[in-house]
């Protein structure tokens, strides 16, 4: 009988284990971080397609959104869709594009950090070529880094901060691209 008791004891410390385990575990997802997969190459090359990262929810609730943060949110379109983007603009600011470069209130937006050399701005249907748009309040501009190939505000408008799941701040997947992500200090170079 004893022993039967000591069998039940450890398969009753398990099962507590595995319950305290998944608890823990839904209260860091449905709270704290989500991981996600990045699908397609619109934030090519900070983001590769397959890569695997980590999204914060906490952020955005003792802060607004910066300028540069990648985020993770639902696609204006279809909501079932994940879309990661970069934040360009923020509420209130006026965006253009011209000759493939972005203006922020009239300045250039300096994104040598995360862009090359060759990537050229282009305008979408939504926002022309020296169209300048006002960011309604309460509003964020967002882009793909992989400007000729993204679906963005360019297309769809600016994104409202319920619409997005978090800040990306991690890669775990694959190994070689694991690390942390960083916002870049931006420089806005005046003149359009």
């Amino acid at each position: 009988m004893d022993s039967l008791k000591s069998v039940f004891g450890v398969f009753w410390d398990f099962i507590e284990a595995i319950v305290f385990a998944l608890a823990i575990f839904v209260v860091v997802y449905l709270f704290l971080f989500q991981p996600n997969q990045v699908k397609g190459g619109s934030m090519y090359p900070t983001f590769k397609d397959g890569q695997f990262i980590f999204t914060d929810k906490v952020t955005y609730r003792f802060g607004p959104p910066k300028r540069g943060d990648v985020v993770v949110f639902r696609s204006p379109k279809n909501s079932e869709i994940d879309f990661i983007k970069r934040i360009i603009g923020l509420s209130g600011e006026t965006i253009k594009i011209s000759a493939g470069k972005v203006y922020v209130n009239g300045a250039l937006l300096d994104e040598s950090d995360y862009l090359g050399l060759d990537v050229n701005t282009g305008p979408e249907a939504a926002l022309g070529e020296n169209q300048e748009f006002v960011i309604p309040e309460g509003k964020y501009f967002v882009m793909g880094d992989n400007r000729e190939h993204s679906s963005d505000s360019r297309d769809f408008g600016p994104v409202v901060p319920s619409e997005f799941v978090g800040r990306v701040f991690f890669r775990y997947w694959p190994i070689s691209d694991f690390g942390k992500t960083e916002t870049p200090q931006y420089q806005i170079t005046q003149g359009s």
